[in-house]
C-alpha cells in the first residue's frame, strides 16, 4: 500500500472513529452544563485578565472538551454552550479537519468571547459559523504580568484555548465550523 492510500485509509478510519465517538458520547444538556461550568472555573483560575474580559462580553461560547486526534489526517470535535448574562441560551458543536504531519490525540477547552451585541447577534443568526470566514477570532496571548495584550482586548471576538496545564499557544480557531445543536 502506498503512502497516499495509507493516509486515505487512516483518515477514513479516524473520521469514522471520531464520528462514532460523538454519536455514542452525545452529551445531555445537564452533562454539557456541568462541564461548561467546570471549564469556566478552570479558565478563571488560570487568567484573571480573561475573567475580567468574560465579565464584559456580550456572550461566551464554551467548549469544555474538544477532542483532537490525527495520523497524517486529523479531526477534532466538541460540544458546548453559549452563555449570555451567565445563562445558557443554546448548545453548539465545533468541528475541524486538518492534513499534515500529526500523530496523537489531545483534549482541550476552548472559549470564544463575543465582545459586543453585533458580533453576538451575527453569530446567533448564522446557520453554521466558520472561524476565519464568518468572523475573525483573535487568539488571546498573555503579556507581562499575565495581562492580555492591548491589541487583543480591542478585538470583537477573542478566543482562548487551554488545558488543565494552562493556556495553550500556537493553536488556532481558523477553519473550525461551529453549528447549533438541539439538546
Amino acid at each position: 500500500m502506498d503512502l497516499k492510500n495509507l493516509l486515505a485509509t487512516g483518515g477514513l478510519a479516524l473520521a469514522l472513529w471520531l464520528g462514532g465517538m460523538t454519536v455514542a458520547g452525545a452529551a445531555s444538556k445537564e452533562e454539557i452544563d456541568a462541564e461548561v461550568q467546570e471549564a469556566i472555573e478552570n479558565f478563571y483560575r488560570q487568567t484573571s485578565a480573561g475573567k475580567r474580559l468574560a465579565q464584559k462580553a456580550a456572550g461566551m461560547l464554551v467548549f469544555p472538551k474538544v477532542f483532537k486526534a490525527g495520523i497524517g489526517i486529523g479531526g477534532e470535535y466538541g460540544e458546548g454552550a453559549l452563555l449570555v448574562n451567565g445563562r445558557t441560551v443554546a448548545y453548539y458543536s465545533i468541528a475541524a479537519a486538518s492534513i499534515g504531519f500529526q500523530l496523537g490525540a489531545q483534549v482541550k477547552s476552548q472559549i470564544l468571547l463575543f465582545m459586543n451585541q453585533k458580533v453576538l447577534g451575527d453569530f446567533r443568526r448564522s446557520r453554521g459559523w466558520e472561524a476565519g470566514v464568518d468572523g475573525s477570532v483573535a487568539l488571546a496571548t498573555l503579556g507581562a504580568g499575565g495581562e492580555i495584550t492591548t491589541n487583543t482586548v480591542k478585538q470583537p471576538i477573542i478566543g482562548f484555548i487551554f488545558s488543565n496545564k494552562g493556556l495553550m499557544y500556537n493553536l488556532t480557531f481558523e477553519g473550525s465550523k461551529i453549528t447549533r445543536i438541539e439538546r
